[in-house]
């Protein structure tokens, strides 16, 4: 029979306390370990080990390996900028949800199994072997590299995942983990008109990888393929070829860099996507800029700018509706990314819209622009500090949600005390204040948040990389809309971050 997936004895003990420990006493015991000296990203790995080995993928995107993976990137970027104590509370958050799904019955009791890698050629694969000891066997071997893509685009084709685990295992051990990663994108981009988290999930994750290293991938990413191959695969979007085609972007040398002359249309575009009302018009902008010479990084950075816009415009209140500019900050990501197919770039570019997170925001926003900037200019002069007690108090104060109004969490809608917190934040960027502060508080501010599974952790740190990567003087939009965030999502669930204040402080 097959045993269930084991790790190196380094760090087997903490894996085991995480799936092992009674919810109720997660938090305690977790501290314990962080006060010991267990290092916080050490404790995070654990986390994800854990959730992987332990807890299911359940037929929807909420429960099991799927947040806490995504989230990995975000939390691991937050330790680093914590101080003291500060920086378990991220950590503790990660843990307390990994070990919410290893207990909770709809993801659990699960093991993943270890399980051999199969070889979808043993026969030429074998041969391989024998022919390479003479210097005649690379075409043998690319014939059997091939074979194991075809095998796993097949196995997606017809929704078998596990049998495509077994395939990605193989081929993780015969090409180069970026090729891997392409192929595994090759279905999921065109799956995010199924769902936002299809395109997510892997990404995310592989971003992850970069933080955390790749001593664990194979084990990490098998969840993500898993979920990528599941059901039938979603092969083309007809509308996006057809914009490739007719721009002949497979076809012509695109640019990759942007520069100081490309300032003026990246704006131009960007305003342009913060003002559309029906989305699709969005890939058609996008497309055409890129076929008059915009860099790829470019039609990046505009589609940021656009979606920011678009998130200051957003009337949702649901505090996972952040996909808008997460899923942005990831495609920037990607379109930058050595390795990655020009295909792929361009896809992850030209569906942003499709996703249904974001495809229906486009029913639920505020004329352009946003914020009403006479309001901005009504408020009262304060200092730095003032205006960033100011902010704060507004996110703290917002009224409770009464859970027994709320049928469908997606339809829930903005209560208007949010726009205080907006129009604070907007003062703030005009008066160009110190960007680091706000960042700060933020940064301390999304430690309360248990309710969103890590999307106010993602949001943040998306902020964080938009701010930092765009020019000006776009970038300060960024900076309102994690304002925006932190006031939708707070006080939906601290019950975790409660916890873990009061034994801080009881130290």
């Amino acid at each position: 029979m097959h045993a269930r997936v084991q790790y190196p004895d380094t760090i087997e003990p903490l894996v085991q306390l995480i799936e092992e420990a009674a919810p109720t006493d997660i938090v305690d015991r977790t501290l314990e370990k962080l006060r010991s000296g267990v290092d916080p990203q050490t404790m995070l790995t654990a986390s994800a080990l854990a959730v992987v080995r332990s807890a299911d993928l359940p037929p929807g995107h909420h429960g099991g390996p799927l947040h806490p993976l995504a989230g990995l990137h975000a939390i691991a970027k937050l330790i680093g900028r914590l101080d003291g104590e500060d920086r378990f509370l991220p950590v503790i958050q990660h843990v307390a949800l990994s070990n919410k799904h290893v207990h909770d019955p709809a993801t659990s009791p699960f093991s993943l199994l270890e399980f051999a890698p199969l070889d979808p050629r043993q026969a030429e694969v074998s041969r391989t072997a024998d022919l390479a000891a003479d210097g005649t066997g690379e075409s043998t071997r690319a014939e059997g590299i091939e074979a194991g893509k075809a095998a796993f685009l097949k196995a997606c084709s017809r929704g078998e995942s596990n049998k495509a685990d077994h395939i990605f295992l193989w081929l993780w051990d015969h090409v180069p983990a970026i090729d891997a990663f392409d192929l595994l994108l090759s279905v999921a981009l065109p799956k995010n008109t199924l769902d936002d988290h299809y395109f997510l999930f892997p990404g995310y994750l592989w971003r992850a990888l970069e933080t955390i290293g790749s001593e664990h991938m194979k084990v990490l990413m098998r969840p993500a393929v898993r979920y990528v191959a599941r059901f039938p695969a979603q092969k083309t979007i007809a509308e996006i070829d057809t914009l490739i085609e007719e721009h002949g972007l497979l076809r012509r040398v695109l640019r990759q860099r942007t520069g100081e002359d490309e300032s003026a249309k990246i704006g131009e575009i960007g305003e342009a996507i913060g003002r559309v009302n029906v989305y699709s018009e969005i890939p058609v902008m996008l497309a055409q800029a890129l076929a008059e010479g915009l860099s790829l990084e470019g039609a990046g950075e505009a589609l940021s700018i656009g979606a920011a816009g678009l998130f200051l415009r957003s009337l949702t209140g649901n505090p996972m509706d952040v996909h808008l500019h997460t899923s942005a900050n990831l495609r920037r990501y990607l379109v930058q990314l050595d390795g990655l197919s020009m295909r792929n770039r361009l896809l992850a570019l030209l569906l942003w819209h499709t996703g249904p997170e974001v495809r229906n925001t486009q029913y639920r926003m505020q004329p352009a622009p946003q914020p009403d900037a006479e309001a901005v200019a009504a408020l009262q002069p304060r200092s730095q500090e003032e205006l960033l007690e100011a902010i704060t108090q507004s996110i703290f104060s917002q009224p409770p949600t009464d859970w027994s109004k709320v049928s469908n969490l997606g339809q829930m809608r903005a209560v208007p005390e949010v726009k205080t917190t907006v129009n604070l934040a907007q003062q703030y960027v005009n008066r160009r204040y110190d960007p680091q502060t706000l960042m700060d508080r933020l940064a301390q501010i999304v430690c309360h948040d248990n309710f969103t599974e890590m999307h106010a952790f993602k949001h943040h740190q998306a902020v964080i990389e938009e701010f930092h990567a765009t020019r000006e003087p776009w970038r300060w939009m960024h900076l309102v809309c994690g304002c925006q965030a932190a006031a939708i999502s707070f006080g939906k669930n601290m019950s975790v971050y409660e916890d873990a204040i009061e034994r801080l402080h009881a130290a």
